[in-house]
């Protein structure tokens, strides 16, 4: 953008603050864990790194991870943090790596920022540049919540379009990418824990806001064996989810008003039964 300071100011007004992305990114690090043990020395590179909550975390937790963007805006809270950053593009980036030099690709929020094809590069690049066992994480909004895929998605001026979690999943089988699992993200805990009843208004704005589709790269098994539980495992709230809960509200509420009432009996009534023939 033109005005260098301005992506900053929207990241900083509508995506939240560096605490809040910051407490919302470790949901990654169970995936993480496996791999320090199995490469304790090996590098991270997150691409689109923006005001690096990531790499914050990642430091904190012990991993060596660099990150890149292209906006000088969003990299100045970066380099006030010292954090290992550079100015450029994510595709050239990667391309520079040695192959099986990673332990992760990350990139948060930046796969609707480029063209499909270039997306596609990445995602081939990743591939390359990852150990065995290695994983690409790519999050982004999800378009199955109504709301994000037709109205705040389109907030951000630079998004390129939606990209639909059947499509970005795909995407990394295509590439040779062994397995991948999409991961449904910032749900409200208390709609996913699923114990009242579902609202229309919740149909169309309660599914996960954001999801990620976590791919990991071939290798033996008894490295992949410490992930599976990982894989195996349901994350958020589909569209199908929150669909099936309202219809099945809608008919408990149905059979409730179709329900003959009991009516209590009036004194007069009490009265003529107890007067009836044979009592």
């Amino acid at each position: 953008m033109s005005d260098p300071d301005f992506y900053r100011a929207f990241e900083d007004r509508h995506r939240g603050s560096r605490a809040l992305i910051k407490s919302r990114v470790k949901v990654y690090l169970p995936f993480l864990y496996p791999l320090k043990d199995l490469y304790p020395d090996s590098s991270i590179l997150d691409l689109g790194c923006g005001r690096g909550e990531w790499l914050e975390l990642l430091r904190e937790e012990g991993f060596t991870a660099h990150g890149v963007d292209q906006d000088a805006g969003m990299l100045s809270a970066c380099t006030a943090l010292g954090l290992s950053v550079e100015q450029g593009d994510a595709l050239a980036a990667l391309q520079k790596l040695p192959r099986a030099s990673q332990i992760v690709v990350s990139g948060f929020h930046i796969a609707e920022h480029v063209p499909f094809p270039m997306l596609q590069e990445m995602v081939q690049e990743a591939l390359r540049v990852l150990k065995p066992a290695g994983l690409l994480i790519l999050e982004t909004p999800n378009a199955e919540n109504l709301v994000v895929g037709s109205s705040s998605f389109y907030l951000d001026p630079t998004h390129q379009r939606p990209l639909p979690p059947l499509l970005l999943s795909f995407l990394t089988e295509y590439t040779g990418f062994l397995r991948n699992k999409i991961v449904r993200l910032q749900e409200s805990p208390e709609l996913a824990a699923g114990k009242t009843p579902v609202s229309l208004l919740q149909v169309l704005a309660g599914v996960s806001p954001d999801y990620a589709v976590v791919a990991q790269k071939e290798a033996a098994a008894k490295k992949l064996k410490s992930f599976d539980a990982l894989f195996d495992r349901q994350y958020g709230l589909t569209l199908e989810d929150l669909a099936m809960r309202y219809e099945a509200s809608l008919r408990a509420e149905t059979i409730r008003e179709l329900k003959p009432k009991r009516r209590k009996p009036t004194a007069k009534a009490a009265s003529d039964a107890q007067d009836a023939p044979g009592k």
